[in-house]
């Protein structure tokens, strides 16, 4: 490169950075809040462009009273102007809501997926520490506890009496008892005739 001077400039490399590069990528909040700053700052220039568009009005009336139909015209140009710069500004502000809208929503979408994910990695978790094997070895201990628990119950209903224990023990040799006393009552001579 040559300078003003006629001497060749050393090649530098250029080590400068942007700031733009150079910072981090700001967060969506950050983005949106600076988003709405330039809003209300669109809102503000929008404002004063209408007073100079009503100002231009008022001028352009004045001047056609006094009969300066020309200065009537250029002030009804520069209103012109000013109403070109009012609809720029509307289609900037306009551009910057769409943004704003578009950045919350994905802002939502990624907080909305980041809790999917947090959700499907803990349902991972919860399924390698609960799988499915894991889940029928526990119901066969429970239905192995439950079954157990069924025949302690069915032995401590069990009556204590020992006699009671063998009641149908008793019961038949009541039975043989019975049979004898009949058979006996049978085998008896019958009574003499008076």
């Amino acid at each position: 490169m040559m300078n003003f001077f006629g001497k060749k400039k050393k090649d530098v490399p250029n080590t400068t950075v942007s700031a733009t590069s150079a910072s981090k990528p700001s967060d969506a909040q950050t983005t949106i809040v600076k988003l709405r700053e330039s809003i209300a700052n669109q809102d503000k220039r929008e404002e004063h462009i209408q007073k100079k568009i009503d100002g231009m009005i008022v001028e352009a009336k004045g001047k056609m009273a006094k009969g300066d139909k020309k200065g009537a015209l250029y002030a009804m140009k520069r209103k012109k102007l000013y109403e070109q710069e009012a609809s720029k500004i509307q289609n900037v502000r306009f551009t910057l809501e769409t943004q704003v809208i578009n950045l919350e929503s994905a802002q939502q979408n990624a907080q909305t997926y980041s809790a999917l994910k947090q959700g499907n990695t803990a349902m991972q978790g919860i399924r390698k520490q609960v799988g499915i094997e894991e889940v029928d070895d526990v119901m066969d201990e429970i239905k192995e506890e439950m079954e157990m628990a069924q025949e302690i119950n069915d032995a401590i209903a069990q009556p204590v009496d020992p006699l009671m224990a063998d009641e149908d023990e008793l019961l038949e040799e009541l039975n043989m008892l019975e049979t004898m006393d009949l058979e006996a009552e049978l085998l008896k001579p019958p009574p003499a005739a008076v």
